[in-house]
């Protein structure tokens, strides 16, 4: 861990296009997160909404590309959907996830970005009206952190 409350994953990238790629990644990263059991309206309320933030994507090539990041969770029960999309200076991606609660303020789940076919787990933990989150999948890892 770099820092309280952040992870920071380094991994390679097989995917056609490391820039978008690591903008898919960043991404997904930025994300996080529902319930395992029933939430209170005030847990739920930790994750739904709007975040947005920044972060870096490693590349296998040991390049880090810094990218910018939006995403909207909505949760429904036990879990919760997030849609975001993430740019840099040349490329801009999209991606969806699934996630689930582990704690109060841990989620865990899968993301897709079906521009590029890639699949792979995001974690995310939150504090206050902060969101860090790390990603891996598609053999690359990005490190993320978002605010309200």
């Amino acid at each position: 861990m770099y820092g309280r409350g952040t992870r920071r994953i380094n991994m390679s990238f097989h995917l056609p296009s490391s820039r978008s790629c690591l903008l898919s990644i960043a991404a997904l990263i930025t994300f996080g997160a529902a319930a395992a059991t029933a939430p209170s309206a005030q847990q739920q309320s930790l994750l739904a909404g709007a975040w947005s933030g920044g972060g870096t994507v490693t590349l296998r090539s040991g390049n880090v590309e810094k990218v910018r990041c939006r995403a909207t969770f909505s949760q429904s029960g036990n879990g919760a959907s997030m849609s975001a999309s993430c740019a840099n200076a040349t490329a801009r991606v999209t991606q969806t996830a699934e996630l689930t609660r582990v704690s109060p303020t841990r989620y865990v789940g899968e993301f897709h970005n079906s521009e590029f076919n890639i699949s792979g787990s995001i974690r995310i933990t939150l504090s206050g009206n902060t969101l860090n989150a790390s990603l891996s999948g598609g053999g690359g890892a990005a490190s993320m952190t978002m605010n309200r």
